[in-house]
């Protein structure tokens, strides 16, 4: 048992190293209380880099990987249903995992997804959304249609938590995320 809790204390401490260098190369941020804030969704989904994990937790694979030629990769969504359709909004619990593929058919978790529903699946921008909810200091793009069959019209923010972003922690796209 001893071992056990041995070995527990030492994987926790790996993994804060871990998000704590990710974070390090953000560099656009600087804010400390957005810096606890990074660290707390690093930490928070740390145990999604075994994709596996996220399918569990109710994560679904969307299967395709989103990228634009210029602007780089966002990956393959991960998306869950319930906390998209939830409001609430938590740092530590984002409606999205963003997965590079790679080649032996795994994935490598590079960031996240917030993700607000301003209406039912297919429906139109409302005439009167909502003003763009905020977290970590960063506004929400959008209003926005769904990007595909059943998705929502909304807000979202991306975050490169796992995956330094050289256009910006919050930028939608990430030039060093590819897809095959």
């Amino acid at each position: 048992m001893k071992r056990f809790i041995l070995s527990l204390m030492v994987a926790a401490t790996v993994l804060a190293a871990s998000a704590s260098a990710v974070l390090a190369n953000t560099g656009d941020v600087t804010d400390p209380a957005v810096l606890k804030q990074l660290a707390q969704t690093a930490n928070a989904t740390a145990k999604y880099h075994n994709y596996r994990v996220a399918l569990a937790d109710g994560y679904l694979n969307t299967s395709m990987c989103v990228v634009d030629p210029v602007a780089g990769g966002m990956g393959v969504h991960f998306i869950n249903i319930a906390k998209i359709m939830d409001p609430a909004l938590n740092v530590t619990e984002p409606e999205i995992l963003l997965y590079e593929p790679l080649k032996n058919g795994g994935y490598r978790l590079v960031g996240v997804e917030y993700m607000l529903a301003i209406g039912g699946p297919d429906a139109p921008i409302p005439t009167n959304p909502p003003p763009a909810p905020s977290l970590f200091g960063a506004t929400f793009n959008g209003p926005m249609v769904g990007h595909g069959p059943g998705e929502p019209p909304h807000y979202d923010l991306h975050v490169w938590v796992w995956q330094p972003n050289p256009n910006g922690t919050f930028a939608q796209f990430n030039p060093g995320v590819h897809c095959p």
